[in-house]
């Protein structure tokens, strides 16, 4: 058998694709799993959004579109932002994608090279580092510290910038921190990256997911400082429950725009025609199951952060945005004996039958990752299994 490319002995599956898996191989041997791995919204598609889709499928929309997305959807994306940020992008400088996660990928392929340096950083998104060297570059990766918040500072990516930063990926609010950066910090960011000659690529797949009232207005930052060299890649799919759906888009210059259409003529094409539709009455109409969905959040994250704050072995830091929890377990690891934090979600899985995401997943060990994307009766059950594992297993120690 020939050799694969060589591209595929430098990337890794999605390590939390495979909580997934492991959850669905358990639940169909008939395995009760509380799951607090999940990277998805458990509430429904707001109804508004499904009938949409329904109807397009009665009006039989269920044709090939343009390549970007119909004229209909962009609109409704450039609609969205002039309303939420006030920002004014044109029809060329908008394209939909299958996705927030192909936007990501489309910027990557068209924006950087082989011998190219793009910063990122940790804890964070794995596919993030996985599409930089999917384009042939380097991921450059700097550290946010749990003792800071995990804040995402202009000085901690300048400080990592060499005459080969071709680019920077910043990801706000942050999985799996719900870190957010500010818009100061951003604004910094931006104008070196501008002096500089550096895309500048945000990801904002959580940007509706910030719980307090704090300035993250981050496109307005991006159009009026790093417009030439700034991509914005949003996402349908957890503000409006449609993970499943696959839509997201891309905003940025015309000519980086132009590129990722051809690409991704030549990849996918066009995102589901039943699904832009779908994603125009998500974004043009009522607003209001957005606001639920996050007053919903919002109340699960304050309770599961008290809950676990009751072993003081655990250290957490309290999320802005996004919808998990990452707290420090180095204490419960070095108490307990057990050697990581992947082999600590390996035991609660096996033990408890509760399913985390490991902190290695994300380049930050010695961290477990738990969505509370999930019923509160899930999050109480399963934070009481936590507890009671760690309790256990630290007792056994004595």
């Amino acid at each position: 058998m020939p050799q694969l490319a060589r591209r595929t002995s430098r990337i890794a599956s999605s390590p939390t694709m495979k909580v997934t898996a492991a959850v669905d191989r358990l639940r169909r041997e008939g395995i009760p799993v509380l799951d607090f791995g999940a990277g998805e919204p458990d509430f429904p598609t707001p109804p508004s959004i499904a009938a949409a889709a329904h109807a397009a499928i009665d009006r039989n929309v269920t044709k090939y579109t343009p390549v970007g997305g119909t004229a209909d959807l962009k609109r409704a994306i450039l609609g969205r932002y002039r309303a939420d940020y006030g920002v004014e992008y044109r029809e060329n400088e908008v394209i939909a994608c299958a996705g927030g996660k192909q936007a990501l990928y489309n910027a990557a392929l068209t924006l950087f090279d082989d011998g190219d340096e793009v910063i990122t950083h940790a804890p964070g998104w794995p596919t993030l580092t996985e599409q930089i060297k999917l384009a042939d570059a380097t991921p450059v990766v700097v550290r946010a510290r749990a003792e800071d918040g995990f804040g995402l500072t202009a000085q901690l990516f300048l400080d990592a910038v060499t005459p080969r930063t071709k680019g920077i990926v910043v990801n706000s609010p942050c999985n799996p921190t719900g870190a957010v950066m500010s818009e100061g910090e951003l604004t910094v960011l931006a104008q070196e990256a501008s002096r500089r000659g550096i895309w500048l690529v945000l990801d904002l797949c959580y940007e509706k997911l910030i719980y307090d009232p704090l300035p993250h207005n981050l496109p307005a930052v991006i159009a009026r400082h790093c417009r030439d060299l700034g991509v914005i890649c949003g996402s349908a799919s957890k503000a409006y429950a449609m993970t499943g759906w696959r839509c997201g888009w891309a905003l940025g210059p015309a000519q980086a725009v132009a590129a990722q259409h051809a690409l991704q003529s030549h990849a996918t094409s066009n995102v589901s025609s039943v699904t832009q539709a779908a994603t125009v009455e998500a974004l043009t109409g009522s607003q209001a199951p957005v606001d639920d969905m996050l007053a919903e959040y919002r109340r699960r994250r304050d309770a599961l952060h008290s809950w676990l704050r009751e072993d003081p072995r655990l250290t957490i830091v309290r999320p802005q945005g996004a919808f998990y929890l990452f707290p420090d377990v180095s204490r419960v690891l070095a108490e307990t004996g057990i050697a990581s934090s992947t082999a600590l979600a390996e035991a609660l899985l096996d033990e408890a039958r509760v399913a985390v995401t490991p902190g290695e997943a994300f380049d930050a060990p010695g961290f477990i990752r738990l969505s509370y994307a999930t019923s509160m009766e899930i999050l109480r059950e399963g934070s009481t299994r936590l507890l009671e594992f760690i309790a256990r297993h630290t007792s056994a120690r004595v």
